[in-house]
C-alpha cells in the first residue's frame, strides 16, 4: 500500500511522512526525550487563565509543544468566560459548536436525561472509552484543539488518562510501519450516519485514523475504541493495527498520564487521545466541565 508523496514546501520534511526516515529518526529521539511520564510535568499553576502572565503563557506553551497538552490549575472555576479567554490566548478561535451545546459555544458536561441527552455517554456518568473528540466530524470540522474546564468535580470517579496522539502514532511506527500505512487509509475507519425520528441527521463519515496536514505537517488523529456504531476497514493489516493500538491503550505505559480534574483545573490540547471513568455525583456535588472544541491547532506548536 503507497502513501501519496509528500507535499512540496515545509510541509514536506513532516516526520509523519514514512518516506522521511531521516527527520522521523531525528523527531523521534527528541519526543521521547521530551515526553512527560507523570501529571506534575505538564501541570502549570496560574493566577487568573483569563489572563496569563508571560511567563504562565509560556509554560503551557512548552508543555504543549513537547507532549500537546497541559493541565492549567488556578483558584477560579465558575466563570463561564474562562475557556474562550484562555482559548484567545493561544490562537483557538473557530470553535465547533454541536447541537447539544450551549449558546455560547461551550458544551456544559454534566449528568443530564432529557430526551435530547438521554443516551449520548458524555451527558452521563458512564465511563467513556479512548477516543479524540470529533471522530464522527467530516474532514472540514476536524476538531485540532481542545480545551476543558472544571467546575465541580464529581463525588467519586470521573478521571481521565491521556496520551499524546503523536506518542500513539510513534509507538505503531516502531512496531511496524505497515501498522500506520494501514490506518492512514482514506478508508480506515468508517462511522456510520446517526438518525432521529426517522431522519439522517449526520451523514456516515469515512477516512484514516492518522492523517498528515499538507500545509503544516501536522499529525491529525480521529479514533474511537467504541465496539459499536463503527466500521473498520476489513482487511487483516488494519485488524492487526487496531489490536495494537488497542494493546497500547491498555498498557501501562509511562507515557499514559493519569488524574482528575479538580475545580478551577483545565486542560488545553491538541485533541489527544483521552478517555473518563465513570463516576458519582453526591448530594450538592454535581460534575461538570466546560468543553471547547476548535478548528483551530494550538498557535506556535507546529511539528
Amino acid at each position: 500500500m503507497a502513501l501519496k508523496h509528500c507535499p512540496q514546501g515545509i510541509a514536506s520534511m513532516s516526520p509523519f511522512y514514512l518516506e522521511n526516515e531521516v527527520q522521523y529518526l531525528r523527531w523521534r529521539d527528541e519526543k521521547l526525550a521530551h515526553a512527560a511520564t507523570s501529571l506534575e510535568q505538564l501541570v502549570v499553576e496560574v493566577r487568573d487563565p483569563r489572563d496569563l502572565s508571560s511567563r504562565e503563557y509560556g509554560a503551557i506553551l512548552r508543555r504543549c509543544i513537547d507532549n500537546n497538552m497541559a493541565i492549567y490549575v488556578s483558584p477560579l472555576a465558575a466563570d463561564r468566560g474562562i475557556p474562550h479567554a484562555l482559548a484567545r490566548q493561544f490562537g483557538l478561535r473557530g470553535i465547533d459548536r454541536n447541537w447539544l451545546g450551549d449558546d455560547d459555544g461551550l458544551t456544559s458536561l454534566t449528568t443530564q436525561d432529557d430526551n435530547d441527552h438521554r443516551g449520548y455517554i458524555p451527558y452521563s456518568n458512564r465511563p467513556i472509552k479512548w477516543h479524540t473528540d470529533g471522530y464522527y466530524n467530516p474532514p472540514g470540522r476536524q476538531i485540532r484543539g481542545l480545551l476543558l474546564h472544571c467546575v465541580q468535580s464529581a463525588e467519586r470517579g470521573g478521571g481521565n488518562a491521556l496520551l499524546d496522539h503523536e506518542i500513539a502514532w510513534l509507538l505503531l511506527r516502531e512496531r511496524n510501519p505497515d501498522y500506520i500505512r494501514a490506518l492512514m487509509a482514506p478508508n480506515a475507519m468508517t462511522i456510520p450516519a446517526r438518525s432521529r425520528n426517522g431522519e439522517v441527521v449526520r451523514a456516515a463519515e469515512t477516512g484514516p485514523v492518522f492523517s498528515v496536514d499538507p500545509d503544516s505537517g501536522n499529525l491529525h488523529m480521529r479514533y474511537t475504541a467504541r465496539t459499536r456504531s463503527i466500521e473498520w476497514r476489513d482487511d487483516p493489516l488494519t485488524r492487526a493495527a487496531v489490536r495494537e493500538l488497542e494493546a497500547i491503550l491498555a498498557s501501562d505505559l509511562p507515557y499514559i498520564i493519569r488524574g482528575r480534574l479538580e475545580p478551577g483545573m483545565g486542560l488545553i490540547c491538541n485533541n489527544v487521545l483521552h478517555d473518563r471513568e465513570g463516576f458519582e455525583d453526591g448530594p450538592g456535588r454535581k460534575r461538570l466541565l466546560y468543553r471547547a472544541r476548535y478548528y483551530d491547532r494550538i498557535a506556535n506548536t507546529d511539528v
